[in-house]
């Protein structure tokens, strides 16, 4: 017997109900629920590439249990864009060219914004804190600090989404 429960919450910004099972992470609910730009990698919390926020917190949604979050705010890298105007980072990425195979983007920059909600400023080191939980087998980090600190500039002038 499988107990299902739906579980009220909001996914950028907009209520909805995710019906998931006691043992169903958040990954699943949420790509179910048609957010695939939430990655599922690894399945075990090593690559960062399922990362969303709860509650303004990054989180791996593949070590998240859906009934764990009831009620909550849930921002993928969705909810952090704006079709006419992109989220800093968004755009730092393309122009930087911070991206080869994409698939660790999301959840980059979805670490990375919560990090420069923080601090406009971030360090070499700060950034690889915030970057800590994120694995890129493609680009060597290198546009992605380079992005992050374009955004932070961008953001420092006043330059985000509002």
């Amino acid at each position: 017997m499988s107990l299902e429960k739906a579980i009220p919450v909001k996914i950028n910004g907009v209520p909805h109900e995710l019906l998931a099972r006691a043992n169903e992470t958040l990954l699943d609910c949420l790509r179910q629920h048609g957010q695939f730009e939430v990655k599922n990698g690894c399945e075990k919390g090593d690559c960062g590439a399922c990362a969303v926020q709860i509650e303004g917190e990054a989180v791996d949604s593949c070590l998240t249990l859906t009934w764990t979050v009831e009620g909550r705010s849930i921002t993928t890298l969705e909810g952090l864009n704006d079709t006419n105007k992109p989220h800093p980072l968004i755009a730092a990425f393309m122009e930087q060219g911070a991206v080869q195979c994409g698939y660790c983007t999301p959840g980059i920059i979805v670490a990375a914004e919560e990090m420069l909600r923080e601090t406009l400023n971030p360090t070499d080191d700060d950034i690889a804190l915030a970057l800590s939980g994120n694995l890129c087998r493609c680009t060597g980090y290198t546009k992605i600090f380079a992005a992050i600190r374009q955004a932070a500039t961008v953001l420092r002038e006043g330059g985000g989404n509002d």
